[in-house]
C-alpha cells in the first residue's frame, strides 16, 4: 500500500493530467497502473462517493485516502488532488479576466470542451464493462433505467435516485436471498 507522499504525488499526477476530469485518470492510476483496487472496488468507492454531497472525485480521494492510511491519508489524497489545480487555476483565472474576451481564446476553450465530453464517455464506459461482463440483470435493468430516467426523460436526479437506490437494495437483496439456501 502507498505511503503518504506516494498517495499525494499519485494524485497530484491524476489532477494535473485531468483536463476534462479527474476520474478517467483516477480510475487509470488507482485500478490499471497501481492496482490499489479492482475495477468492481472502484465502481462501489465510486458509487459511494455519488452519494456524498461535494463533488464525487473529492470523495473519491478522501474516501480512498481514509481506506489506505486514514485520516492522514484523506489529508494526503485531498491535497494532492486538490493543491496543484489551485495553483494553477488562480493564475489561469487572472489570465482569463484580461484576455478573457479574445476570440481565439474562445475558440480555444470550444476545442477543450469536446475533449472533455470525449473523456467522459471513454471512462464511462470503463465502468460499465465490468458491470456489463458480470451479466447481473439486476445491475444491468437498474443502470439502463437510471439512464433514461436522467438522460432521455431528464428527471431530476435527487429523486430518480430516491427511488432507484431502495430498488436496487430491494432487487439484488431478492436475488441474492434466491440464491442463498
Amino acid at each position: 500500500m502507498p505511503g503518504l507522499l506516494e498517495l499525494f504525488l499519485a494524485f497530484a499526477k491524476m489532477s494535473l493530467a485531468g483536463f476534462g476530469g479527474v476520474l478517467v485518470f483516477a480510475r487509470r492510476a488507482i485500478v490499471d497502473k497501481h492496482r490499489w483496487m479492482t475495477a468492481n472496488e472502484f465502481n462501489e468507492t465510486f458509487a459511494l462517493c455519488h452519494f456524498l454531497p461535494g463533488p464525487n472525485i473529492v470523495n473519491l480521494s478522501v474516501v480512498f485516502g481514509a481506506r489506505i492510511r486514514g485520516v492522514a491519508g484523506s489529508i494526503a489524497a485531498f491535497t494532492g488532488l486538490l493543491g496543484p489545480p489551485f495553483l494553477i487555476v488562480t493564475a489561469l483565472a487572472m489570465v482569463y479576466a484580461r484576455y478573457g474576451d479574445l476570440p481565439v481564446l474562445r475558440r480555444v476553450l470550444d476545442g477543450v470542451s469536446c475533449a472533455a465530453v470525449g473523456l467522459l464517455f471513454a471512462v464511462t464506459w470503463r465502468m460499465m464493462l465490468p458491470l456489463l461482463k458480470q451479466r447481473d440483470p439486476v445491475a444491468i435493468v437498474v443502470l439502463v433505467a437510471v439512464f433514461v430516467a436522467i438522460g432521455v426523460l431528464r428527471w431530476p436526479l435527487p429523486q430518480v435516485l430516491l427511488v432507484a437506490v431502495p430498488a436496487s437494495f430491494a432487487a439484488t437483496w431478492l436475488a441474492r436471498k434466491r440464491v442463498a439456501p
